[in-house]
C-alpha cells in the first residue's frame, strides 16, 4: 500500500505503541519494568535514571533485537533494528509516564510516548497542533485536546518515523535525538533509546496518580 495511507500509518503507530506498552518477547511490559525499577530504587527519580541507563545499555546489546520478535505483524515493513529500537524506546518512555503518576493506557499518554520517539522534533509538531511546549504543560494540554487533534498528531509522528526508516532515513533521524552523534549500529540503538528516556523526563512532569 501507499505510504500516504492513513490506516496503514496508525496501524504502525498501535504495533510500536502496543509493543512498548504491553510488551513484546522478552521486553516486559511497561508497568512491570517501571515496577521492578522502583523497588530497588530509594526514589522515583532514581527509578527513573535506573530505567534510562539499564534500557540504554541493552539497546547495546546484540541480542535485544532478535529477542524483542513479533516485526511480522509490523503494517509496514521497516527495518528491524529500527523496529527494535522503537519498540524499546517507546517502552523505556512508557515505564517513565507509569512512575510519573500516568496511566499508560490512555491515548493521550500513548501520544506522549510516541512523541518522545521523536526527540526535538515533537515540539514542532506540538505547535503545528497550536500546542505550545512547555516541559510542565504537555501532559496537562494533551488530557484536554479533542480525540481528532490526537489522531492528527499521531499522523504526523508516524510519518515523522516511516519516512526516516530507510537506509538514508537512518542518518536523518539522528539529528532528532538529543545528544546523537555520528555513529550507527548499537551507537545509534543506544544513543537513540537514552534520547527516549530523556525526552519522556521532560514530556511526563510529575503528577500524583489519579
Amino acid at each position: 500500500m501507499a505510504l500516504d495511507d492513513n490506516s496503514i500509518v496508525q496501524q504502525t503507530l498501535q504495533w510500536i505503541a502496543d509493543a512498548g506498552i504491553n510488551g513484546l518477547g522478552v521486553l516486559p511490559s511497561a508497568e512491570k519494568v517501571a515496577a521492578d525499577h522502583r523497588m530497588n530504587a530509594s526514589s522515583v527519580e532514581e527509578a527513573i535514571d535506573s530505567i534510562i541507563a539499564w534500557r540504554t545499555a541493552y539497546a547495546a546489546g546484540t541480542g535485544f533485537v532478535t529477542g524483542i520478535g513479533g516485526f511480522a505483524a509490523m503494517p509496514i515493513s521497516i527495518p528491524t533494528g529500527l523496529a527494535a529500537s522503537y519498540a524499546l524506546g517507546a517502552n523505556t518512555a512508557a515505564a517513565i509516564a507509569c512512575l510519573r503518576g500516568y496511566d499508560v493506557h490512555s491515548e493521550q499518554t500513548r501520544t506522549i510516548v510516541l512523541l518522545c520517539l521523536i526527540g526535538e522534533a515533537a515540539e514542532e509538531i506540538l505547535k503545528t497542533a497550536g500546542i505550545a511546549f512547555g516541559s510542565r504543560v504537555v501532559g496537562n494540554l494533551l488530557r484536554q485536546i479533542p480525540g481528532r487533534v490526537l489522531v492528527e498528531i499521531n499522523r504526523r509522528v508516524g510519518f515523522r518515523l516511516i519516512t526516516k526508516a530507510g537506509e538514508k532515513g537512518v542518518v536523518n533521524l539522528m539529528k532528532f535525538v538529543p545528544f546523537v552523534g555520528g555513529f550507527v549500529g548499537a551507537s545509534f540503538d543506544s544513543i537513540f533509546v537514552n534520547g527516549c528516556g530523556q525526552a519522556a523526563k521532560k514530556f511526563f512532569p510529575y503528577q500524583k496518580p489519579t
